[in-house]
Order: C-alpha cells, then structure tokens, then sequence
C-alpha cells in the first residue's frame, strides 16, 4: 500500500481487506469506521465538491461527526455520473473485496452499478446494501431514515416514563445498530467467499430490523400475554429492583439486583434484613408487582447520602451499584484510564488543536491489542488514495470529475 497508510493499519487484523465506501452519513460510515480501526483499507468515495453530507454535521464550525466516524479511511472524490467517475469506480471495485453503500434501492442500478454488474467485473465482490427499510417488501422504495425507524419500530414507544409520550434517543441509534449488523454481515460474506463458496454477494441491511431486535423478547411476550409493553422510565418489566435513585449532591447511581442473591444482599445492606422473607419483595416477581413501594425504600436509604459515599458503601458490600456519569467525567475517569477507553489522536487541519480525545476501538482482541490501539489515524489528515490509485486521481482531476477530498 501507499504511505497514505499508517505502519499500523498496513498491519492491522484486516489489512488485506479492501472496502469501497460509497455511503453516505451514518449508517454506512459505521460499519467502515469499525472495519477500518481493524486495519482495513477503506477508500470513500464521495460528492467531488461537497463530500460526504456528514461533513456538513458541524459543531463550532468543525466538522466533528466527519472526524470520529471517518478515521482511518481514505477518500476521493468521484463525480458519479460521469462516465470518467464511473471508470474510476469500476477500476477500484477489481482491486476490492467489499462496497457498501446506502442509496435508496434501485439507485445503484440506474447508475449501471448493479451488483450483478459489479461482480461481472469482480465475482468475490461482496456487497454490502444498506437502506431504511430494505432491498425488498413494500416500503423498500421509501427514502428512509433512522429517526422514521426509531419511530416505527416500537423503540420509541417503549422509551421513557409511564406520564410522558414517546421518547426517540438523543443519538443515531438505528443507524449505528444497523452500521454493527452490517459489519459483521460484510465479514462473514467475506468468510464465505474465503472458505465456501468463493462468489460474492449482497447483504441486504435495512435500518428497520437491527433495532426491532434490540427490542428483544417484547414480540414473544406480546404473543403470549396479548397486552402492550408500557413505558417504565428506568424500572425493569423483567427484575426489581432496577432504577436510577438521586443521591443528598444531586446526583445518582445505578442499581440493579437482578438475581435473588444480590437483591438478598442489598436489603441487609441498607439495614432491612426483614425484607428477604416480606411476602412483598422475596421473590422477584413478587418485586415486580411491589416495585414502587421497593423503589421508595430504597431511595430513602440512598437520598441521604452523597454519591460518593453510596458508592463506597454499596462496593464494600459487594452489592451492584454504580454512578450516573456524565461524558465529561468520563474523559478523565479512572476505569476509562486504566481500559484507555479515550485516546487522544493528532488533528491533521488542527481545528481541534493539537490533539482529539475519542472513544478507542471498543473491541480488544488479546493478541492484537497494542496494534489495533495503534491503528487509529491522523483526523483530517489530507490524503490521497496511495501510490498505486494515484494516477487513477490525477487522471479524473485532470478531466474535472474526481478530485482528492480533505
């Protein structure tokens, strides 16, 4: 590979795999953002003038969204609907093992793009097809996006408090689910073209079905009950006790006593033996049905004592407590440290001055874990494609249709 690439990425666990990235915002940035911190060389391809809309996602005019889910990657700008683009993309797509892209389905065969088309050109060519409701069923024509999705789904029906109406997450929650599912949907296409069969394929990702699994058990217990989850705020429909209690500063902590041991362990720790054997609270689904009364006796013990000395009375019980903690505690906590969970990574443009602190690739594979820390990137770094795609960059900027994206 080019110098454009890191000494460590070339080395990563995924070095050999080569992604073309045609998506677009979230969903398709996430599964190339995964893959990419494990080394692989992810080449985006993006608007020649504007680039991926996610650069647009600005905060104090940086463009913070494009820097954390595109570390790592490479990008190029290809006029698509030029033939010179589309001669570039086709070059790129022999030399790949993957594309993932995110356009409404149907749009990646208007542009003679087909998959059959691409694997023509290259049949190992495993392609990865994301969208808001899927390649196939009667919505798949529908422009979809996550915010729809967390609608629909029934995430957001469940979400919140018993008074208050339906509550959609304050993130991208159904397309960073949909971005995982999809990741490992690549690789184990990859694997089968490696292993079994030896063709490519697609694999058809709608934003819909990866957070309607998160759901989990609510279909089955529907069937079995005939009756609605409701909206529990921070109580479980499953265990109690489960809730967030404020603590004498202000601020809260996390319990949960999901087994009959810890639930056991925490009535004698907060000074209530008695409640092991109250008809009310010795069993858990004796808990669930008195979970009100269970939460006002346990927050009375917790709102008389700060935070801090709840914590150390709970951990030296063993009991399972923990804090509410906010993203700026959490930069320099100690548990973040010691899994350095934050790393700072040089700013190429230096709009973050010199350094960023983002969250490290979360997964840690015990012979890989000082490479894959090393893997992270320059953020903003400009780039082109490396030595043997050069040409193919200066050949389409020479033509107007393609140019290096910053």
């Amino acid at each position: 590979m080019g110098e454009s690439r890191s000494r460590e990425q070339q080395h990563g666990p995924l070095s050999d795999v080569r992604i073309i990235d045609l998506s677009r915002l979230v969903a398709g940035n996430m599964v190339t953002h995964v893959l990419a911190d494990l080394g692989a060389d992810v080449i985006k391809v993006e608007h020649p003038e504007r680039g991926d809309d996610l650069r647009g996602w600005r905060v104090k005019d940086v463009e913070i969204f494009w820097k954390v889910y595109c570390r790592n990657k490479r990008s190029i700008g290809l006029d698509l609907k030029s033939p010179a683009g589309l001669d570039v993309l086709v070059r790129l797509v022999r030399t790949a093992d993957a594309l993932v892209e995110n356009f409404v389905p149907g749009t990646l065969e208007r542009m003679g793009l087909a998959p059959e088309r691409l694997r023509e050109i290259n049949p190992k060519l495993v392609v990865v097809r994301l969208s808001g409701w899927g390649q196939t069923g009667p919505y798949r024509d529908r422009p979809g996006f996550g915010t729809l999705v967390e609608g629909m789904s029934g995430y957001a029906d469940l979400n919140g408090f018993p008074e208050s109406p339906p509550c959609l997450p304050p993130l991208a929650m159904a397309d960073m689910v949909a971005g995982l599912y999809a990741a490992v949907g690549l690789l184990t296409a990859l694997r089968d073209v490696e292993v079994h069969r030896g063709l490519g394929q697609d694999v058809d990702i709608s934003l819909f079905e990866p957070i309607f699994s998160l759901i989990s058990t609510e279909a089955a217990q529907f069937r079995l009950t005939n009756a609605s989850m409701r909206r529990n705020g921070n109580q479980s429909t499953h265990t109690a006790p489960r809730n967030l209690y404020v603590c004498a500063d202000g601020k809260y902590v996390a319990l949960s006593g999901s087994m009959q041991s810890m639930a056991e362990r925490l009535f004698r720790t907060i000074g209530r033996p008695e409640l092991i054997d109250d008809a009310r609270f010795d069993t858990n689904a004796s808990r669930l049905e008195n979970r009100d009364e269970l939460d006002r006796i346990i927050g009375d013990f917790i709102r008389k004592r700060s935070r801090a000395e709840n914590l150390a009375l709970f951990e030296a019980a063993d009991v399972t407590v923990g804090p509410v903690c906010s993203v700026a505690e959490l930069l320099d906590h100690p548990y973040t440290r010691g899994r350095r969970v934050i790393v700072e990574l040089e700013d190429g443009d230096g709009a973050l001055g010199l350094t960023d602190r983002q969250q490290a690739f979360a997964m840690v594979l015990e012979r890989r874990r000082e490479n894959v820390a090393a893997v992270l990137a320059l953020l903003g770094e400009r780039r082109c494609l490396g030595e043997e795609l050069v040409a193919l960059c200066v050949v389409s900027e020479r033509e107007g249709n393609a140019r290096a994206v910053a």
